[in-house]
């Protein structure tokens, strides 16, 4: 069997005893890895003024090397900071207001894509199957097969792809196509994004789609699927369940006084629709007077990326939003929303999701959005709570019994909440049933495997 090799912008180590568990995706990759044995490379997330990085610190657990290289701090401005995070991801994300293009920026980019290029390659065997992860790393195959690589290499993009008209608005679109084109295997979140990709490459007129899911490019013939990313279903229930006798989580529930719990866990970023989230549910306790007094809204929203300025403002807008509502319509013995800043262990977060009346999981634009998934995973099947679900998330071509939103309508989705809550048991079972019994059978292992035998078949 091949060694396989997998490259990310951050490399996940393995837990330390009595660190909290990984999540699903590592899980899922690390096991992997050690049945088939190989390395894991990846930024170490140090830098440095120095013009060389240090060697690559290597260390071995199991059948798993892990391979971890600094980078120069220039390298981490102009490459994670600039083009990765400030061009790259708002256009995928449909936010043109947000990306800022930069020449400099650009050519850091494409200059530590060559870099991981050059050290990844003396660690490569001829047979080695070659896994690349997200939008940071898109030139890499290119970079290899001009070093004469013929490898069977795959990229997996976690984020959404937009349509050609949002796409080609950055100036360096044909490259970043083109370097696509250097993979056996381009793998996407759902088929809407495979769509926009396909479309994309035929509108520009560098491209076509061929029978069997295969495209052709530059040259080049190669393979597109999509691939719902899943979590570790079952084991995440398993947190859930046994997270009841957790002292955070029974504080948390003697705390909440027999209102209903409504949670939203989001990662600090402008795609995730917190803003709009936070008006709904004001509209919601301002249209339903009966839940005032009666519901208690927690955010969970650990700092994210907060060197990039877009995303300080976003702190700064969501934490006085959060005080302005709890102004609004709090009242002495009530504070309707509770907003930590910081991120809470899973095992926690999973116990925390059972006791939740309702899900809202509203992103304005996600790949797939896995606290959605989790959500599900985490109830208790005899008094499951409700799934509000944007249906501008990934997540909302699989979870058929959510209930399903447009973010952008605050009285809409006001109004779903205001349905969950209400909603009458036996509905409530049923819209989980048949979530859970897609996510236990489509678990994140299932798509590690899928996209691995696809690779392989290329």
């Amino acid at each position: 069997m091949s060694r396989l090799v997998v490259v990310s912008n951050r490399v996940t180590l393995p837990q330390k005893s009595g660190d909290a568990p990984a999540g699903g995706l590592a899980v899922a990759l690390q096991a992997a890895l050690e049945e088939r044995g190989g390395i894991w490379m990846g930024w170490s997330g140090k830098s440095s003024g120095a013009k060389e990085p240090a060697p690559l610190a290597m260390q071995t657990h199991g059948n798993i090397t892990y391979a971890l290289t600094d980078l120069t701090k220039t390298d981490v401005e102009e490459y994670y900071h600039g083009f990765a995070n400030r061009v790259l991801w708002p256009i995928c994300h449909y936010r043109l207001d947000l990306a800022e293009y930069g020449r400099k920026e650009m050519a850091g980019y494409f200059r530590v894509n060559r870099f991981f290029a050059h050290r990844l390659a003396p660690l490569l065997r001829e047979d080695d199957i070659i896994w690349v992860h997200d939008y940071h790393l898109i030139p890499l195959a290119a970079e290899l097969r001009q070093m004469g690589l013929k490898n069977r290499i795959g990229f997996f993009l976690h984020i959404p792809w937009p349509p050609a008209d949002v796409l080609f608005t950055m100036p360096v679109h044909e490259e970043i196509m083109k370097g696509l084109s250097h993979y056996d295997l381009v793998g996407f979140q759902t088929d809407h994004d495979l769509a926009n990709f396909a479309g994309g490459l035929v509108r520009e007129g560098i491209g076509e789609a061929l029978e069997g899911g295969k495209l052709t490019s530059y040259g080049r013939t190669f393979k597109g699927g999509f691939y719902p990313i899943g979590i570790e279903t079952a084991a995440f229930a398993d947190y859930a369940k046994k997270a009841a006798t957790n002292l955070i989580v029974r504080k948390a529930k003697q705390s909440v006084e027999g209102r209903d719990l409504i949670i939203g866990v989001d990662r600090l970023d402008y795609s995730k629709g917190i803003t709009q989230r936070l008006d709904a549910f004001e509209h919601f306790v301002k249209s339903n007077p009966g839940h005032h007094n009666r519901v208690t809204y927690l955010q969970i929203t650990p700092k994210s990326r907060s060197e990039v300025p877009e995303y300080e403002q976003m702190q700064r807008t969501v934490a006085e939003q959060a005080g302005r509502v709890n102004g609004a319509i709090g009242t002495v013995d009530w504070v309707p929303i509770r907003y930590i800043n910081r991120s809470i262990g899973r095992p926690v977060l999973a116990g925390l999701y059972r006791l939740a009346r309702i899900g809202l999981v509203t992103p304005l634009r996600d790949g797939m959005n896995l606290v959605a998934k989790e959500y599900v995973a985490a109830q208790d099947p005899e008094n499951p709570g409700v799934l509000v679900l944007s249906r501008f998330a990934g997540a909302a071509r699989e979870l058929r019994g959510a209930l399903l939103v447009n973010p952008y309508d605050i009285e809409g989705t006001a109004n779903a909440i205001a349905r969950g809550i209400n909603m009458p048991l036996e509905e409530r079972q049923e819209r989980w049933g048949r979530m859970m019994e897609h996510l236990l059978e489509h678990d994140v292992t299932r798509w590690c495997n899928d996209f691995l035998r696809d690779l392989t078949a290329t």
